[in-house]
């Protein structure tokens, strides 16, 4: 079993999201769109891939870790010499992205190659980090509930 979440991706909504981040445009503002990503544990790694074409990687993507939160931040800026027509989306692109209980936080490395940033995170042994335990409930009375 693995730490990921299976997503349904079969059904009525699916489609609909898909259909909103088509070529229409989207009715979301510009600070709420995301970018597009896929996520897999491949080699004893957890993988987070982002499609970030047109942004620097030097300039303007930043990865960050804190309490087992993963955040890409990521900004593409417009430029524009004459008006014209463009379905591209400009602005700031952010996700924050849950790592499983076995990621280990110092093992984290990014590249990014033709507009696709790839985040991989070490995994500790399942022996390495605590299991799950049941806590016990104890009574404070015997008395019916008021």
């Amino acid at each position: 079993m693995t730490d990921l979440a299976h997503r349904e991706t079969t059904g009525f909504a699916p489609d609909i999201f898909a259909w909103l981040e088509g070529p229409f445009g989207s009715p979301r503002p510009v600070a709420a769109q995301t970018m597009r990503m896929e996520e897999y544990i491949a080699d004893g790694r957890y993988v987070v891939r982002a499609e970030l074409p047109g942004v620097d990687p030097e300039k303007d993507i930043e990865v960050t870790v804190a309490k087992g939160i993963l955040t890409v931040r990521a900004e593409r800026r417009e430029h524009m010499e004459v008006q014209h027509r463009s379905e591209f989306r400009y602005g700031t692109f952010i996700r924050h992205i849950a790592l499983p209980v076995s990621a280990d936080p110092n093992d984290i490395k990014a590249t990014c190659h033709w507009g696709i940033l790839e985040v991989s995170v070490g995994l500790r042994p399942a022996d390495e980090h605590p299991a799950g335990r049941r806590i016990p409930v104890h009574s404070t009375g015997h008395g019916q509930p008021a």
